[in-house]
């Protein structure tokens, strides 16, 4: 038997080796266009990609023609170098650097040589390209802006790199790819799937035909077009409200978690990002290690909250039964938790409850609800994590799933936060009571401020916040679509909404009410830290405030950071006003607030921190970057603030 079985082993495998080779090499031929194969030569057809369209239908971003010279260098002969580079306008020692380059990814295979030529450009070079043998036209498209906002939402369109290439073989050296924002988001669904013909050429190198008939060619798909769930004249008047100001503005839809701006200050043409001059442009972006125009603030920087988070102090401590509406604590102008320990307050002082301690944001009220809520458990670490739980079910401390290619978990402290930061002696409700009112070991981005007060809008749930509205033939990811419920009862959130809802009545907001509104909202001051020259510096604090409106049936609900902007109702709180009544009356009756938030500048505030070289750097890089064509000319503006107005908690 042995005898029999190993002969048998052999012949079987032979017989199935040669039918698999018969099979590939006579029956099924397609794997001869993997190969190098000099008969044969590939040519791409490139779709358009989908058009961008906002939630009400307005076009954002279309496409236009560019024109890439590609070269086969194996291919290339009886070149006249200097004329083809004064054709060009390059040098020869570009044409050198381009060959070898090409020669690197492949002497058989296309790559790009020149890319994104003008029409007049191609106009010239298509009419002797037949005595510049190797060398070819292939058309592509490029995104053609209709606004001029917008940058950070969309991202923008990039060569693959070598690395894209060997990831993923759909891509070919020359190809285009989305980066950043919704760009590389919906790549796969924006880039739509490029044609192929198979081209069979003679011994003398002439194109004879299409191979086998065209049986392998493949027609190329377009992009599908997508509508974001943006407001386009929302989302420009949002940042022409952070014009000369850091920060950002994150608006949603609370009953759908759709984003109804995403701003980020400062930022840029999204058109400059495009054509010959995009690699010069974002390389000049990028290093702008100061304004830092590339960075997404809204979904990327990491704020202490301050005031805004007694929001959600009050209503833990509401839930676990640590206080209740009738609570009542006694603020003397702060708040004494230690000996030797005081935080200062800025409320007008006298018993306190709920509801005043919300709209005269009194750190005493918070502070010691807070402890209550830490103590109730006789164990710090225990009453630490039962807080942690009920925060993190406003999606806090963590990705919140949204469908953009960036972002920051922020930071709530858990138990094991402490028992790092205190190794072998015990810490106490007294410890971290700065956690109270929004300072402390929290941390958070704006998107996620924004939808935990969305949360509070909708009383107690929120769906992942998302800027993908619509896509053409296809529905949106079910994860958009889930409601998530926070872990504190409804009951709890009208006690809160009535006292964020006098915030704008006779509390710290009371100046920025708008007629015919019912807006709740809380202003909010946060400490600013930062290391210059290696030394711990104090700057001036940022201004923040969150909002919903209207108060009941609310229809957006919003969060701004403004950097350095002193207190919430200095800077943040107008551009809350003013977004909230620009969405929901689509015209601003508060004129004076429009005047002064369009006007007015933080840019003195900014560059006082800096060496003069570093500040005329930045000057210069945002007149020919940063600043929007329509700012170029605008004179510098004096910061106008009112004398009625006071700084909250």
């Amino acid at each position: 038997m042995r005898k029999v079985l190993l002969p048998t082993i052999i012949f079987i495998a032979t017989i199935l080796l040669v039918i698999r080779l018969f099979y590939l090499q006579v029956i099924d031929d397609s794997l001869k266009l993997k190969s190098d194969n000099n008969a044969i030569k590939i040519n791409y057809d490139y779709p358009e990609r989908g058009y961008i369209y906002d939630r009400n239908g307005k076009l954002l971003v279309a496409n236009q023609p560019s024109y890439d010279i590609m070269v086969i260098p194996k291919d290339v002969k009886d070149l006249d170098t200097m004329e083809f580079c004064s054709l060009l306008n390059i040098t020869k020692e570009d044409f050198l650097k381009k060959i070898a380059k090409a020669k690197v990814y492949s002497p058989r295979l296309p790559s790009v040589f020149l890319s994104q030529l003008n029409k007049k450009e191609y106009a010239a070079f298509q009419e002797i390209q037949r005595k510049f043998i190797g060398f070819y036209i292939q058309k592509r498209a490029l995104r053609d802006y209709q606004v001029s906002y917008g940058a950070n939402v969309f991202g923008f369109i990039t060569q693959v790199n070598d690395k894209i290439i060997e990831k993923n073989k759909y891509y070919n050296s020359g190809d285009l790819i989305g980066r950043q924002g919704v760009e590389e988001s919906y790549e796969d669904i924006l880039r739509g799937i490029k044609g192929v013909k198979y081209i069979q050429k003679d011994k003398y190198n002439r194109e004879i035909g299409s191979y086998k008939e065209g049986k392998f060619d493949t027609l190329a798909v377009q992009g599908k077009d997508i509508n974001l769930t943006i407001d386009g004249e929302l989302q420009k008047y949002g940042e022409e409200l952070m014009v000369n100001k850091r920060g950002g503005i994150v608006a949603i839809e609370p009953k759908t978690g759709e984003i109804l701006a995403l701003v980020t200050a400062p930022s840029f043409d999204p058109a400059i990002l495009v054509g010959r001059q995009r690699s010069k442009n974002y390389t000049m972006l990028f290093h702008d290690s100061i304004a830092k125009p590339l960075y997404d603030r809204g979904l990327l920087a990491e704020y202490t909250p301050g005031s805004p988070f007694k929001i959600l102090t009050g209503l833990v401590a509401l839930q676990e039964g640590a206080i209740d509406e009738n609570t009542t604590f006694f603020c003397s102008h702060g708040f004494s938790y230690a000996p030797g320990r005081f935080m200062k307050c800025h409320c007008h002082g006298g018993a306190m409850q709920l509801h005043r301690g919300i709209y005269e944001s009194c750190n005493t009220f918070f502070s010691s609800s807070y402890m209550k809520t830490i103590d109730k458990f006789n164990n710090p670490p225990k009453g630490v994590d039962v807080w942690s739980n009920h925060l993190k079910s406003f999606g806090l401390g963590q990705f919140m799933g949204y469908d953009l290619p960036t972002g920051r978990k922020g930071k709530i402290p858990t138990s094991k936060t402490y028992k790092k930061m205190y190794p072998g002696w015990g810490w106490s409700s007294k410890t971290i009571v700065s956690n109270a009112i929004g300072q402390g070991e929290v941390l958070m981005t704006p998107i996620q401020l924004a939808n935990m007060i969305a949360a509070v809008a909708n009383r107690g749930y929120y769906y992942t916040p998302h800027i993908i509205k619509k896509i053409k033939g296809s529905v949106i990811d079910k994860r958009f679509r889930t409601k998530h419920m926070t872990t504190i009862d409804k009951k709890y959130f009208e006690p809160m909404i009535s006292g964020l809802f006098d915030v704008y009545n006779f509390g710290t907001a009371h100046g920025l009410n708008v007629e015919g509104i019912d807006i709740c909202g809380k202003t909010g001051t946060a400490e600013n830290y930062a290391k210059i020259n290696g030394k711990r510096v104090k700057l001036q604090d940022h201004s923040i405030f969150v909002a919903f409106a209207p108060k009941d049936n609310p229809k957006i609900a919003i969060a701004v950071f403004v950097e350095n902007g002193y207190w919430g109702a200095r800077w943040a709180g107008p551009i809350t006003s003013l977004m909230i009544e620009k969405y929901i009356k689509r015209k601003i009756t508060r004129k004076d607030l429009e005047k002064r938030m369009l006007e007015g500048s933080l840019e003195g505030e900014y560059n006082k921190y800096y060496a003069k070289p570093i500040v005329d750097t930045l000057i210069k890089q945002k007149v020919d970057i940063v600043i929007k064509p329509e700012d170029k000319k605008a004179e510098p503006k004096k910061e106008i603030v009112p004398a009625n107005e006071t700084p909250d908690n």
